[in-house]
């Protein structure tokens, strides 16, 4: 692989997407802790550092700091707010509260020569979150940028390779923001454009050959775009010699399974087991309510299936001692385990058991969600799984809001595929984080012709967000949300009423259990 960049944390909202935006200019990132020493850092062999920003201000006890050995290193740095603000009195200059706090939209203007704004025009718009500022630039540094809160928003020393910025370059809304990060990583740390789809997956392809040999491996699909590309590229590495299990809850959605199987065995050739046990999970969670006891029950019997399906296989003479486990790296990150090879909770059915004697197969853990689509892509899985939105381990489980029974269940996949349905034409879903439908186990009355009704309602759920951390509830237009309500009071057996939810996460969270 070629040279990284190592995104230092110091606790910032944007750290995560310091290093999308690296990888976007086709550059390797690895986010690692502020503890890192300069011994850690010189066994790494980076190509740049990024300090990131941070909630804290340098003069606060106790407040993150860096190894000071790391500047004497000759790697090309960059500082980002707080880590600019650390940079800078690190290496002898000053920071204090100025009284000139600036957050949001802010009007930068080049006061110098800089090689990071690279000939671009004086006046610039970027986005600022900052209440301390740099009041003296270190020796050897020369001042490029300042804003009316910032008299340093920029300073440079070229000859030592060490750039702090005040702003967020890394924002959509900071101008020149990516060509200034691209300026930094090109021009003055010279990375090559190394990191594409096509590098991810041949490295991978490799790796995965080199651990497995001829050994046999099990991967369990859930429908989700993780374990699809996962499965996919595993598939690539050493073809047959994998084996993906599907196990049908009952709690899919519409046509789920048949396309998992069209997929995965007509594309791709792939031998697919796929397990119909909806009896057994209806009755599983007959007369259960509790959220956390659904999901617990549903989670053990996938469990209990999926070593059922493994014992088979080692008794036909094809024992997996693989299974191929679709983390993604922000996984790895909030784990705090940057090289963990513990078996995190599947995504689709809530752990699997320590007892399960497999080695991992992880291809996906140096990946963003974004990344592992395009890689989806290049591997040839259709828009359809690639574009999929997130679905809860449960399925529909915990979007029926109460009893699960097969009866409600089969109501709300079919509400469910009208909305989604409906926002797929209005060319809604790429742009919102879920769009889906949930049951309350009530009945409502309500008309319909001559007669009275006694039947289900349908909450509307459809939320904006990018990490699913905090959340919106999206602004559909009104012509949709009356075309959605018509269309399941027309289409769907046994619902009678629409409701639309509009909660943000906080207060609320984006699924209902």
């Amino acid at each position: 692989m070629s040279p990284s960049v190592l995104v230092v944390d110091f606790g910032a909202q944007y750290a995560q997407l310091i290093a999308r935006r690296v990888r976007e200019a086709h550059v390797y990132s690895e986010i690692v802790p502020p503890t890192i020493s300069a011994r850690e850092v010189q066994e790494k062999k980076p190509g740049a550092i990024i300090l990131s920003g941070g909630p804290k201000s340098v003069y606060e006890t106790p407040a993150p700091s860096l190894d000071p050995a790391i500047y004497e290193l000759g790697i090309p740095i960059l500082g980002i707010c707080y880590g600019a603000q650390l940079m800078a009195q690190q290496l002898g200059g000053e920071v204090a509260k100025t009284g000139g706090a600036e957050y949001g939209r802010t009007e930068i203007t080049r006061t110098g020569d800089s090689v990071l704004f690279n000939g671009r025009d004086n006046e610039k718009i970027c986005w600022m979150s900052h209440g301390d500022a740099i009041t003296q630039a270190p020796k050897g540094f020369h001042v490029s940028a300042s804003t009316p809160g910032a008299p340093i928003a920029v300073m440079e020393n070229p000859d030592q390779k060490l750039f702090a910025v005040q702003f967020h370059p890394e924002v959509a809304h900071s101008e020149f923001g990516q060509g200034m990060l691209e300026n930094f990583l090109h021009l003055q740390a010279g990375l090559g454009s190394e990191w594409t789809n096509d590098s991810i997956i041949e490295t991978q392809v490799e790796l995965i050959r080199q651990q497995v040999g001829s050994e046999r491996v099990l991967c369990a699909l859930s429908g989700g775009v993780d374990s699809a590309v996962a499965a996919a590229l595993v598939t690539k590495a050493i073809g047959t010699q994998l084996t993906c299990v599907f196990v049908d809850t009952g709690l899919m959605r519409l046509n789920e399974g048949e396309q998992i199987e069209a997929t995965f065995t007509k594309q791709f050739g792939v031998e697919l087991i796929h397990v119909k046990a909806q009896d057994r999970f209806f009755s599983a969670l007959a007369g259960v309510t509790e959220p956390e006891a659904k999901r617990k029950i549903i989670g053990e019997l996938f469990i209990r299936i999926f070593e059922e399906v493994a014992r088979e296989l080692t008794e036909r003479g094809n024992a997996p001692r693989f299974l191929v486990q679709g983390t993604l790296y922000p996984d790895v990150i909030e784990s705090g385990e940057g090289h963990a090879a513990n078996i995190k909770s599947h995504h689709n059915v809530g752990g699997l058991p320590d007892d399960l004697s497999f080695e991992l197969i992880e291809p996906l853990r140096s990946l963003f969600k974004d990344e592992v689509r395009a890689v989806g892509s290049e591997l040839g899985l259709p828009d359809s799984i690639i574009w999929r939105q997130p679905f809860p381990g449960p399925g529909l489980g915990v979007r029926i809001i109460g009893e699960v029974t097969p009866e409600r269940a089969e109501i709300l996949r079919n509400a469910d595929a009208v909305v989604v349905d409906e926002i797929k034409k209005a060319g809604l879903y790429r742009d919102l984080w879920q769009s889906f439908a949930v049951l309350p186990a009530v009945r409502t009355v309500g008309v319909m012709g001559d007669g009275r009704t006694y039947e289900y309602p349908i909450i509307i759920r459809a939320v904006t967000s990018d990490d699913a951390m905090t959340a919106d509830w999206a602004r559909l237009p009104y012509e949709l949300i009356e075309t959605i309500a018509n269309r399941l009071i027309r289409e769907v057996d046994g619902v009678n009423r629409v409701a639309l939810d509009v909660t943000s996460k906080p207060p609320g969270t984006i699924e209902w259990e």
